[in-house]
């Protein structure tokens, strides 16, 4: 298995295939939300395993501060080390964008998965795309 920054229109069109099978088919989350203006400005993860595209993510730059966001891996391939696989691409590509602070909105069913990685919850639980999310965050070491 392997996780990649999206480059080619085969790897944007296998990011957007895994977010719609599991946030618009499997959590029912209205297209309008799940698929925005954002994703223009945001940096593409995809997980494969050979070829087969099994994990997505995106990051952007806020605020001087790493926002991961769109998490998602298929069901078949849970709890087998791809989401924690996106999670360190991530960070690592968020270290050598000298980033410091990653943040995120986490689904509270995620939120164990998140906690092992070292993320701390903050503030309250909200509604997004009717899912109970809470804000997280984690300090990761930039490159002087």
């Amino acid at each position: 298995m392997n996780c990649i920054i999206a480059t080619t229109q085969k790897h944007f069109y296998d990011q957007v295939i895994i977010r719609s099978d599991v946030f618009l088919i499997e959590q029912h989350v209205p297209i309008e939300e799940e698929i925005d203006i954002l994703d223009c400005y945001a940096t593409q993860f995809i997980a494969y395993d050979n070829n087969l595209p099994i994990g997505a993510a995106r990051f952007r730059i806020v605020d001087n501060l790493g926002k991961v966001e769109r998490v998602c891996v298929i069901k078949p391939y849970r709890k087998s080390g791809v989401g924690k696989l996106i999670m360190n691409t991530i960070e690592a590509y968020a270290e050598n964008q000298n980033i410091n602070k990653l943040v995120l909105n986490a689904q509270l069913s995620a939120v164990p998965f998140y906690e092992t990685l070292g993320y701390k919850k903050h503030g309250k639980t909200f509604l997004d795309a009717n899912i109970e999310h809470i804000a997280m965050s984690k300090d990761i070491k930039s490159h002087p």
